[in-house]
């Protein structure tokens, strides 16, 4: 499905009605071939704009899949750069996949939950890439807590975040009843599987980033233009610890 090299559909009905972990341990192999991985356009956005914030000695990918992010804090982080997932598989295929650059970062992988980091106060960047909805809304001030914990102060948390599609978009309600489906397929089946694409408003967000302790800015990713209203379809969030 999606590529030839990527997953068939019942692979994916097997990695959907397995638990998150085991799920994305039997994706692993195929992930880079779907379109869940983050796009290398909008990784780009975001290393260019962070260039204009740094420099940075440490970096942190939170949920670092097979370790796109990873790649792209290489060029940013003078010291080291850690990847860190819950996903023993896609661990696996991320330090496979990437190389450490001669007279770069030192490059770690760590299998460890978001939600309890075991760093404290290491890293002057942390990056996430695709990850938060795997996340229920109410875990979300939790993992931005764990996330500032992880940062020394004046630490940089950033992530994309894109404009939510008019109500008027066929993506609108193709996302909508992706999360419907979820939902009635965790009131059904166990373990449940987190995976929804509409628990993540801006507006939410900010409360809980400020609630962690970090103050917010947002840039306009303008390489992807801007939507009817004036407002930019992608911003990359600069959570800065105080």
């Amino acid at each position: 499905m999606f590529t030839s090299q990527g997953p068939t559909l019942r692979e994916l009905a097997v990695q959907a009605l397995s638990s998150i972990e085991d799920g994305y341990d039997l994706l692993a192999p195929k992930f880079d071939h779907t379109p869940f991985r983050t796009p290398d356009r909008i990784l780009d956005a975001v290393a260019d704009t962070l260039e204009g914030l740094g420099p940075f000695d440490a970096g942190l990918d939170v949920c670092c899949g097979t370790g796109a992010g990873v790649e792209t804090l290489l060029p940013l982080c003078g010291e080291r750069v850690t990847g860190v997932d819950f996903s023993a598989g896609m661990l696996t295929e991320a330090r496979a996949a990437v190389a450490p650059r001669d007279g770069g970062p030192v490059v770690e992988w760590v299998r460890a939950d978001a939600r309890a980091l075991p760093f404290a106060e290491v890293f002057d960047l942390a990056v996430s890439f695709g990850a938060f909805g795997h996340f229920l809304p109410a875990e979300r001030a939790r993992l931005f807590a764990e996330v500032c914990g992880a940062l020394r102060p004046g630490g940089v948390f950033a992530f994309p975040i894109g404009a939510p599609p008019p109500p008027t978009s066929p993506l609108y309600w193709a996302l909508l009843g992706f999360d419907g489906m979820m939902r009635v397929r965790n009131r059904l089946w166990r373990p449940p599987f987190v995976m929804y694409y509409r628990t993540f408003p801006l507006g939410g967000v900010r409360e809980d980033l400020l609630r962690a302790g970090f103050t917010m800015r947002l840039h306009a990713l303008e390489e992807f233009g801007r939507r009817a209203d004036g407002s930019p379809r992608w911003c990359m969030v600069e959570a800065r610890k105080a």
